[in-house]
């Protein structure tokens, strides 16, 4: 079994999470000891993490030559939504995309139970299997030297009760309530990570990064080590995210054992429990009395089950999962119905005897 991992423009989302979900499936496959391969003419799986013109090509191409396909489902038409300028009008024009694209698998893998709901709704009737984009947990551990570090690189003081998130300068990532509860709570320091082009974002979130609180930082896109320190050092970790398909920095904060608040959505109800291994708020006036709450005690016990959830998703057995969902399909893409093509040639043959 051969593997041909295909992310289109991944130096353009490698900062996203499907670019680090990507990485993910590369580590998960060598510790399976499964050749991924560089010309996909080797391949005998084509596992297509994107949904962009090159990637409907490259599905199409595999099914032509015989290849199995499996189609990552990443995004949905609702993280679309109230992304960048003008998502919300295309949203419907990129759900008829992504159907479109996720109709070429033989097998869907998708990261959440609400996620394969969402493209069940859209009339897709491929078989749909969940995996979780995964966690690597020899890298995400925390270093006794992390706070000192941190606190000297930004500014900040050891006694400093310091607000961590993660992610584009998007409405849906919650950046707005984010820069909210900094102006509410100037007792807290709040940093945020990631960032967008700022020619495509909104006029309002424009607004808020260029005339930020003074208890507010943009950080922008740093290292992998340098977010693996901030996790370790701040006293807990933001995501008011309106809608994801998992969120991968979820599982490192998780995996850090960094107190976590969350929006409650739908994504987290089979996996995230409120007070349980993690903390939920409905509004702006919830994640103010959590956060404030967290942010004086949080038992350790909490901790530990948050860690136990990063545990069920590590990339050992995301690895595990993925060779047996790359099997299935192997089978499947044997018994597929032959291409037009394929059919008119029989037919042409059969006319000749």
């Amino acid at each position: 079994m051969k593997v041909y991992i295909y992310s289109e423009f991944q130096k353009m989302i490698e900062k996203s999470g499907v670019g680090r979900a990507v990485y993910h499936q590369r580590q998960a496959l060598a510790r399976q000891g499964i050749p991924c391969v560089t010309d996909k003419n080797e391949a005998d799986i084509i596992h297509i993490n994107t949904v962009f013109t090159g990637s409907y090509r490259m599905a199409k191409w595999a099914r032509k030559n015989g290849k199995a396909v499996v189609y990552h489902a990443h995004s949905t038409r609702e993280d679309f939504k109230h992304s960048y300028t003008g998502s919300n009008a295309l949203a419907n024009a990129f759900g008829y995309w992504i159907k479109k694209c996720y109709q070429k698998g033989d097998l869907i893998i998708t990261p959440s139970d609400y996620s394969k709901k969402l493209l069940k709704s859209y009339g897709i009737n491929q078989p749909i299997e969940v995996m979780s984009n995964g966690i690597d947990l020899d890298y995400y551990k925390p270093n006794g030297d992390d706070r000192r570090a941190f606190c000297e690189k930004y500014g900040y003081h050891e006694e400093d009760k310091i607000i961590m998130a993660a992610g584009l300068w998007i409405e849906r990532k919650g950046i707005l309530d984010f820069a909210a509860l900094a102006e509410q709570l100037p007792e807290y320091q709040f940093i945020w990570f990631g960032e967008s082009n700022i020619h495509t974002i909104p006029g309002k979130i424009k607004t808020v990064i260029r005339k930020a609180q003074p208890n507010l930082k943009f950080a922008g896109y740093v290292s992998k080590e340098e977010l693996r320190q901030a996790y370790g050092a701040c006293d807990l970790f933001l995501f008011p995210s309106y809608e994801e398909t998992e969120g991968i920095v979820v599982l490192e904060a998780l995996a850090m054992k960094t107190p976590l608040l969350v929006r409650d959505i739908p994504v987290y109800d089979t996996w995230l429990s409120d007070d349980v291994n993690s903390y939920k708020a409905k509004n702006l006036q919830e994640f103010k009395a959590k956060l404030e709450q967290i942010v004086a005690v949080c038992p350790e016990n909490i901790l530990k089950a948050g860690y136990q959830v990063a545990e069920n998703r590590c990339i050992s057995r995301v690895g595990d999962q993925l060779l047996n969902i790359y099997r299935e399909a192997l089978k499947i893409s044997k018994y597929r119905e032959p291409s037009q093509l394929r059919q008119r040639y029989k037919y042409f043959i059969s006319l000749s005897k």
